[in-house]
């Protein structure tokens, strides 16, 4: 096999979405050279429903980087373009393949992945909205060697940051976008000089990270204040939670809960001050009861006061159908809504 001249790495890139495609970025702009591009085969987007390019795989084709886009490589011709490649090492970041033995052995220094957990927690499909879901205090991204199993591999380094009650699916999934980018071109440097060192993860902690399910957007108002707003905050900006108004769909961009059950303690781990406009009550007329849950129970100023479970929720951004997403204020005055239910 021929290696590479000294200082630089013969680099594959496996990713599909925008979060891979930082790190391609990343990887194209060290000293390692990307020699080609694997990337899930074009599908359908839009209303229009025509077939789409990844955003890996147009950065790819604008840079001359060669690209394919098997359905599977569990075949010795599905990975024809990678072993012509010759790869010193593939970087897998969310490419939506499972890698079979055979491919993950093809180059010689193995595959390396950026997983958007601090494992072995959140192993699986959708790490950054379960662990914001979960309430989790903090998260990261690890750059693991690759194994058979899934995201079992050993670490070679971890980057962590907390998370904050501001925090949204989108927001999260940008930082840790930008910290695997960062890091996995310092393993690849590791590698390079012989120097890389992977531990094998832990056999305590693991939690698993399932696919996010569109349903799990519609909002269950018997639910804590302080849970549907980690569902608001992790859904943003997709599959988006939402509720309905006399059977209408009602989109819920943003939201907080507030001031009595269901809102942290100060010292809780997603613990935040409210936004400066969240409106505020004694804590006897916060007590909401199971049966007032999805009441509208107050508006005005810059949000919408819904009655939970336990505690209150304050919406803040909101969208009807076919309109386009709304603050709060504006939305109180188009419509009567004091009094109406939710859900």
């Amino acid at each position: 096999m021929t290696l590479s001249p000294a200082g630089t790495l013969r680099v594959a890139f496996a990713g599909t979405p925008d979060f891979a495609l930082t790190a391609f970025d990343s990887v194209v702009g060290s000293r390692h050279t990307v020699v080609g591009v694997l990337t899930q085969p074009d599908r359908p987007k839009g209303r229009g429903r025509q077939l789409a390019a990844s955003p890996v795989k147009l950065a790819a084709l604008e840079r001359g980087i060669p690209v394919s886009q098997p359905v599977t490589l569990k075949t010795e011709v599905d990975r024809a373009d990678l072993a012509s490649w010759r790869p010193d090492v593939l970087v897998v970041v969310a490419y939506g393949l499972i890698l079979p033995r055979a491919a993950l052995d093809l180059p010689r220094l193995g595959c390396v992945n950026i997983h958007g957990s601090l494992l072995p927690r959140w192993r699986g499909a959708a790490p950054i909205q379960r662990a914001i879901l979960a309430g989790d205090a903090e998260t990261g991204v690890c750059i693991m060697r690759m194994e058979a199993g899934l995201d079992t591999g050993p670490v070679f380094l971890e980057r962590r940051t907390a998370i904050s009650r501001h925090d949204t699916g989108g927001s999260l999934h940008d930082r840790l976008a930008a910290l695997g980018a960062a890091a996995v071109v310092e393993v690849l440097d590791q590698l390079d000089a012989g120097a890389a060192r992977s531990t094998p993860q832990p056999e305590d902690g693991v939690t698993y990270a399932a696919k996010i399910d569109k349903s799990e957007a519609l909002i269950d108002w018997g639910r804590p204040a302080l849970e549907i707003e980690r569902q608001v905050r992790a859904f943003n900006p997709w599959p988006v939670a939402e509720t309905r108004l006399d059977r209408e769909q009602l989109r819920i961009y943003a939201a907080e809960a507030i001031d009595g059950a269901g809102a942290p303690d100060a010292g809780a781990p997603d613990a935040g001050a409210p936004d400066a406009g969240a409106p505020t009550s004694s804590s006897a007329a916060n007590a909401a009861s199971v049966a007032d849950a999805g009441r509208i129970v107050d508006v005005g100023g810059d949000a919408i006061i819904v009655a939970c479970g336990s505690g209150r929720l304050a919406l803040k951004e909101l969208q009807r159908p076919g309109k386009r997403p709304v603050s709060a204020r504006d939305l109180i005055n188009t419509i009567e809504l004091t009094g109406r239910r939710l859900g």
